[in-house]
């Protein structure tokens, strides 16, 4: 026991015959097995023995970096995984570097992508070599973000690429990070712009866009627009100046615009034969009565024309309690939709992500219980999901009459098949690429160079 090295709950890992120069692993005493988040994975032969290759994206801040990988092949296992959900791993045998100590190490290959840790050791590693102190944290190595990035270097492309501008509010939010992040690693300039700070000159001869302090906005290839609702009409605005001059902006002013306004859009679809719940709207109080008719009675929801993220969205329980709600919102002069409630989703919703004419991934989230909104901002918990060929060519058609190029589609299961809740012009990347494992961020500059026909 005296020769045990103390290691902490989380240490850095290196594996040299990966090709890994360091990896952040979750210590887990609990777990029999070591395993290892890798994807594209495929056995390959080789004489008498089977090989594998595959990809690990080592840093979990950036998935954006992916190395490929080959091993052989030393075993399959049936492993439960941490939901209790059993399947079989196939396992390699490799050295590993952890500190001062170098020994081999078997490693199940996982999809880990929706994980924190890329990867977990577990106490075949730790027997007899270490003690864990779960209350530290790499004791035996630690690399600080310089050690990192210099580690790192040869998997980032050299910035020979487009200049690309985020034109958003808030640079710590987790998908303006991704698409810095996704840029940056496939050779871009990207710039992040707040949208508040960016102003315009209207000029025939010599218009410009200028950033705080004077700074002029010039030779930028393409702009993705990731506009909060309370700066919609001054965003579009800016985006319209940059399409004048001459910038592609992944999402146009124009299709932003319609899918901001609820009212608008549920007309759009309506016209082009997509589905939706039944919908209603009207000025007069005096007709509230019928309107709650109109929609099949309640229960029965009531959206405000510009809510987001499930906020200002209610549920009215009863005829009673609807026409207090809705009369509420009218004698305040607020624009409201009253939509049929669709009792048998239970409380789930699907959302696709479309980029350039393809859903790229799809979720399904479910509402917390007692809730109806099954949004990730209002609690949903999100999974991933199968869409069947119907539900795809309804997210596609959905996504297309508004022309979006980036599309959150949401939809939702009904008797008479898949309705169309709504379309977000601007969806977010988190709960979609954790729930899924896919790297959407870099999808979206990708369809960007191909727009663009760029090509490294």
């Amino acid at each position: 026991m005296d020769n045990l090295q103390i290691i902490g709950s989380e240490e850095w890992c290196v594996f040299n015959e990966l090709g890994i120069p360091a990896i952040k692993a979750r210590v887990d005493s609990g777990a029999k097995t070591s395993s290892l988040q890798a994807a594209n994975i495929k056995i390959v032969n080789r004489g008498a023995n089977e090989w594998v290759k595959f990809e690990v994206s080592p840093l979990q801040e950036n998935r954006s970096i992916a190395i490929e990988c080959q091993a052989r092949l030393v075993d399959r296992r049936m492993v439960k995984s941490s939901s209790g959900i059993s399947e079989v791993r196939l396992v390699i045998k490799t050295p590993v570097t952890i500190g001062d100590s170098t020994f081999d190490i078997e490693l199940t290959l996982a999809n880990r992508d929706t994980m924190e840790f890329r990867m977990l050791l577990g106490r075949e590693a730790l027997n007899e070599r270490f003690i864990v102190n779960p209350a530290v944290n790499y004791q035996l190595q630690d690399f600080d973000d310089t050690e990192v990035n210099k580690m790192y270097a040869p998997y980032f492309k050299e910035k020979s690429g487009l200049k690309i501008a985020l034109l958003a509010s808030n640079p710590l939010l987790y998908s303006n990070k991704r698409l810095m992040e996704a840029a940056e690693a496939r050779g871009h300039e990207i710039v992040f712009l707040n949208v508040e700070q960016v102003y315009m000159k209207l000029d025939a001869h010599s218009p410009e866009i200028r950033y705080r302090g004077g700074t002029i906005l010039k030779d930028f290839d393409a702009v993705i627009p990731r506009i909060k609702p309370a700066v919609t009409f001054y965003g579009c605005a800016l985006i319209r100046q940059f399409k004048n001059l001459g910038v592609y902006c992944q999402n146009s002013a124009e299709a932003i615009t319609q899918s901001r306004d609820k009212l608008f859009a549920s007309q759009l679809f309506s016209n082009n034969d997509i589905h939706i719940p039944i919908t209603g709207f009207a000025k007069s109080p005096m007709d509230t009565k019928d309107l709650i008719k109109m929609v099949n009675g309640a229960p029965l929801i009531i959206k405000l024309l510009e809510s987001t993220q499930g906020k200002g969205v209610v549920l009215a329980e009863t005829n009673k309690a609807a026409e207090s709600v809705i009369n509420a919102f009218k004698s305040v002069n607020t624009n409201i939709l009253v939509q049929e409630f669709i009792k048998e989703a239970n409380g789930q919703d699907i959302r696709c992500f479309v980029v350039n004419g393809k859903v790229v991934a799809s979720m399904q989230r479910q509402a917390q219980k007692g809730e109806f909104r099954a949004n990730i901002h209002q609690g949903g918990v999100a999974s991933i999901i199968k869409i069947t060929p119907e539900e795809k060519k309804l997210a596609l058609k959905a996504a297309k009459v508004l022309n979006l190029a980036v599309a959150g589609v949401d939809i939702i299961r009904s008797n008479k098949g898949p309705l169309l809740l709504e379309v977000n012009s601007s969806p977010g990347l988190e709960g979609i690429e954790n729930a899924t494992g896919k790297d959407i961020a870099n999808a979206m500059i990708v369809a960007i160079e191909k727009r663009l026909k760029y090509s490294n």
